[in-house]
């Protein structure tokens, strides 16, 4: 299967949904109109090849992938209202050969030994599975390939389980560079259904906590934000006691939407600036950003009290420490509560190579710092994900605070 990926004027952006002819590895290209690729310019989202080589359909990276000769063509297209130059170019996967600047293998950086996890299986696990598949709901825990999967579902040591559904489908109309979930500009609309058989799922579980989150839907009005919100509101119905914790996209800013979830019954407000302030635009897709994600937050944290915010960093993908810490204190300046610091694995030689794997000591120094600034909580390790053991993290933080100052978990 061949992937597509470009460069315009040497800045990391999605490509243009140039359609490919694909015989073989090798992509044939056709003519188009100057209007017909300004039109697809406009979006940022990536096309997806189906091949004959293999039954199943893969992302097409929004990363750069560089070429070997003879393979590129270059296309002059006005866009934002200048001229760029695009070079387009296909790569067939597997050759190991013919990646960008931010992309591949880095032959530098060793995976540690300390990464790596056993193969998920338990009864809990199990059930959990079965459940899911038969009311055809999604988790980022398989879709997102999280290595804790087997840990959190079957409870862990203490046995608090938790779960992290994933809402409105299973395909993102953002094309993050780190992220394996699949993309597309028009994803099927939600399941209408969907709240109910959530709620009706994770009732009969038995978990203690529950995180959900979703693809991010910049297809519909509110972002999908009442559905996030029906969602809780019959959880919350079906099973009163359980905590729950909504890991949200940024809505493009749109503050009524993020005011619609605060308000729906969640425990928990969590919404993830990634990484740090210089690395946004290569990390994420151009619509997210540090400061509209800080704005998301701090809005959260205004418009209803006692509500506890949360976010998470990943390391690993070229930040300093002072960049580290900048980012840090723009979060404790907006009274965010908890902190996940956790470190980037690449998913696909497609995605975002690893720079660095972060050592498990400087992760508790991490945490020591972090907590040492103000935060409520820092959950700081290798393999710790934002939604990682939540429950545990949520019950120990808060019965910690409630025999210091009897603060009870808000309502």
């Amino acid at each position: 299967m061949g992937h597509i990926g470009h460069v315009i004027d040497g800045e990391t952006l999605p490509p243009p949904g140039l359609q490919e002819q694909c015989t073989g590895a090798r992509l044939q290209k056709s003519r188009y109109s100057r209007q017909e690729i300004e039109e697809e310019s406009k979006t940022t989202m990536m096309i997806q090849l189906q091949s004959q080589v293999s039954s199943s359909f893969w992302p097409i990276s929004p990363i750069p992938i560089e070429a070997p000769k003879g393979r590129m063509s270059a296309l002059n297209v006005r866009s934002g209202g200048r001229r760029r130059g695009i070079r387009c170019e296909a790569v067939a996967a597997g050759t190991g050969t013919g990646m960008g600047p931010y992309t591949g293998r880095d032959p530098n950086v060793k995976k540690a030994e300390w990464l790596r996890q056993k193969a998920p299986q338990g009864h809990k696990y199990e059930e959990v599975k079965e459940s899911l598949s038969r009311l055809n709901l999604k988790t980022v825990c398989e879709e997102a390939q999280c290595p804790n999967i087997g840990e959190c579902w079957n409870g862990g040591g203490d046995g608090i389980s938790t779960a992290t559904i994933m809402l409105l489908g299973d395909t993102c109309t953002r094309g993050c560079r780190f992220c394996a979930v699949k993309t597309s500009r028009t994803p099927p609309p939600p399941d209408p259904m969907e709240p109910l058989h959530t709620a009706t799922a994770v009732a009969s579980w038995g978990v203690d906590y529950i995180v959900l989150t979703s693809v991010d839907r910049d297809d519909l009005a509110d972002g999908g934000s009442g559905h996030f919100a029906r969602t809780v509101q019959t959880l919350k119905t079906l099973k009163p006691d359980i905590m729950v914790e909504c890991l949200t996209s940024d809505f493009r800013g749109d503050l009524t939407a993020v005011h619609t979830l605060l308000y729906s019954g969640l425990d928990v407000f969590a919404h993830n600036i990634e990484t740090v302030k210089r690395l946004q635009r290569i990390v994420r897709d151009p619509r997210a950003g540090y400061e509209q994600s800080l704005s998301v937050l701090r809005h959260a944290k205004q418009s209803k009290k006692g509500m506890i915010t949360k976010t998470s960093i990943m390391l690993g993908l070229g930040e300093t420490d002072d960049e580290l810490k900048e980012a840090m204190a723009d979060l404790r300046a907006i009274d965010v509560d908890i902190l996940t610091l956790g470190q980037y694995l690449q998913p696909t030689p497609l995605h975002l190579a690893v720079k660095e794997y972060v050592a498990p000591e400087k992760f508790v120094l991490w945490k020591e710092y972090g907590e040492s600034i103000g935060f409520r909580y820092v959950a700081s390790g290798p393999l710790v994900r934002s939604s990682y053991r939540a429950g545990e993290l949520f019950v120990k933080t808060m019965i910690r605070e409630m025999a210091n100052s009897s603060i009870g978990v808000p309502q």
